[in-house]
């Protein structure tokens, strides 16, 4: 590949732009999104890596999943929500890299794509033949992307032998969130949520797609990874606060972690809850309108954030003795009508069926093969000028086996019939008794 040049997509692949600026899901006449012509190879499994997957494909790159004979490891759990989630909008093949033909295979693959992402354990791809190295000599334009928990390479370059496996719980404890989660009288609490796993796919995509943007001004591509551990130290933020002051960060359930800001949490209504924060004077001027204690304004006890927080029991009594008789939308919507960070704790059936999404097409619902109609999430990113893309369900395992093969590794009818008897690329087929 010459100095400057970049690899794109075969004529024809999906998300390849035509000459008029159309796309495959890009209505005539509309702007191409941004990654149209961008051709992935998608070896991520559980949430991480297939959470980067999906925001490219959803960006407008061609995602191919490239998944072990028996599927990535969500697949393990049945037909399932979440898979399908984070699969929308992906071709997938199956390949067994342990086998040399298989190998061989992928080799041919990686040579005719720009993204080779993973979140394998340090030192697989390695073992495998798939590490950056063994496929930069046959694509020097590669970026090749690696999700991991604590470090795949060293500030040298040199790859770290020894791995500690990495889950979301395990980084939400290593990184200081459970300790800060809870209250005080309880022990730590992991997030109900997979945040470390999302923040992690999150960097991730915006790493690959800084390292695509390099490649267009240089024509090299490049190794990157991102490490969970350290993307998870940014949400410390707020508590990390009272540890400079006092060394000390203690749980405090839903109020403010260095007790610094009252109201700030919780409180009861009378079918739920909302949450609410006052973050400026002017929102504590507000709450005391709403909850109808004018009289409150100039008492000088309450007057600023420091002598609020040291009144914080009394301002939370002050807050639900009004909230608490009232249902959570009303109270919410008042707040909110005030200018005040507030918002109903809504369950999740609530958060899935929320029409406003769906108008925003946040939200689609999908007619899925395995699982019925799913209201399915679309990308958070808006691309002005590009609608959002049509999602389409959840590749079936190795479902564009025979046609990607064929398309970017050049395998013929005769070659691909022997891989599948073979076991390489699935199973042999059934033979009629």
């Amino acid at each position: 590949m010459t100095s400057g040049e970049t690899r794109r997509n075969p004529k024809g692949s999906r998300g390849d732009v035509s000459p008029s600026g159309e796309t495959r899901r890009n209505p005539k006449g509309s702007r191409p999104l941004p990654l149209a012509g961008i051709t992935v190879l998608d070896l991520g499994h559980i949430y991480q890596g297939p959470y980067a997957g999906f925001l490219l494909a959803t960006g407008g790159a061609r995602v191919i999943k490239v998944e072990p004979l028996s599927g990535e490891g969500l697949r393990a759990r049945g037909a399932n929500m979440a898979f399908a989630m984070l699969n929308s909008c992906k071709e997938s093949v199956t390949i067994d890299l342990k086998h040399p033909d298989g190998l061989d295979v992928f080799r041919k693959l990686a040579a005719e794509v720009d993204v080779v992402v993973c979140n394998f354990a340090p030192g697989v791809p390695e073992r495998l033949g798939i590490g950056y190295e063994q496929l930069a000599e046959i694509n020097p334009g590669l970026v090749y992307a690696h999700g991991s928990g604590f470090g795949v390479r060293e500030n040298d370059g040199s790859l770290v032998e020894t791995s500690v496996p990495a889950m979301d719980i395990t980084i939400q404890a290593h990184a200081g969130h459970m300790e800060i989660t809870g209250f005080p009288d309880q022990p730590p609490v992991k997030s109900g949520a997979a945040n470390i796993d999302f923040l992690g796919g999150t960097h991730l995509y915006g790493a690959i797609t800084t390292a695509l943007f390099e490649r267009e001004r240089t024509g090299l591509g490049r190794s990157l990874e991102i490490r969970m551990a350290d993307a998870a130290y940014f949400p410390l933020t707020t508590a990390l606060g009272p540890w400079h002051t006092t060394g000390h960060v203690s749980r405090q359930g839903n109020r403010h972690p260095g007790l610094g800001l009252a109201p700030y949490n919780v409180y009861r209504c009378a079918d739920g809850y909302v949450a609410l924060i006052a973050a400026s004077n002017r929102h504590w001027r507000s709450v005391l309108a709403v909850v109808g204690r004018p009289d409150l304004l100039n008492d000088d006890r309450l007057k600023d954030f420091g002598d609020r927080a040291k009144h914080i029991d009394e301002i939370d009594d002050i807050v639900e003795s009004w909230s608490s008789s009232r249902p959570k939308a009303e109270v919410a919507a008042a707040l909110q009508q005030a200018h005040v960070p507030a918002a109903a704790v809504r369950v999740i059936d609530e958060v899935v069926n929320d029409p406003v999404r769906f108008q925003q097409g946040s939200m689609q619902w999908v007619d899925h093969p395995e699982l019925g109609r799913l209201p399915l999430p679309n990308s958070p990113i808006r691309w002005h000028d590009s609608p959002l893309i049509e999602l389409d369900p959840s590749p079936a395992l190795g479902a564009d086996n025979r046609t990607i093969l064929a398309e970017l590794a050049g395998v013929d009818d005769a070659g691909l019939d022997a891989l599948t008897a073979a076991g390489v690329i699935g199973p042999p087929p059934t033979v009629a008794g």
